[in-house]
């Protein structure tokens, strides 16, 4: 019996797939817990629209993420931290301050889970952090931290 995934199933597939299980399962569990439809040709029709709009919905993110990536590396972003007379900073320089320096200073919010730090920022200098934007797209982007 072929069926369409309505929500991701595990260790089956994940949603707006077609697959092929048994009867019993797919009538007695599947579709009655709604995890399912039947692959009739009107619920083939609609699963390809559905993929169309999801394509294109994907390719508009896909130029809203690139519009994003190329403001990050234009300039890089200056931190600012309270310095010892060594040049050494207080603490540390965290994904949060990225953040905060992303928001202020280029006008988009990033999430904070989705910077990682490249090397332990403890001194004046410039700096690597990845950002994730997800499905593969990740960019570098260059910060300065600086004396208040």
């Amino acid at each position: 019996m072929q069926v369409i995934l309505i929500q991701d199933v595990n260790n089956l597939g994940g949603a707006h797939e077609l697959v092929t299980v048994k009867d019993g399962y797919g009538r007695n569990y599947l579709i009655p817990h709604k995890f399912a439809v039947e692959a009739s040709p009107s619920n083939l029709k609609q699963l390809e629209e559905r993929k169309k709009q999801l394509s294109k919905k994907e390719e508009k993110l896909l130029a809203e993420i690139n519009s994003v990536i190329s403001v990050l590396q234009e300039s890089p972003l200056k931190i600012g931290a309270k310095t010892g007379t060594s040049g050494k900073i207080f603490g540390s320089v965290t994904s949060v301050q990225i953040a905060r320096a992303i928001r202020e200073q280029k006008g988009y919010e990033i999430d904070r889970r989705r910077i990682t730090i490249l090397d332990d920022v403890k001194e004046l200098g410039s700096y690597k952090a990845k950002i994730d934007f997800g499905k593969g797209n990740e960019t570098e982007v260059t910060f300065e931290v600086v004396a208040e």
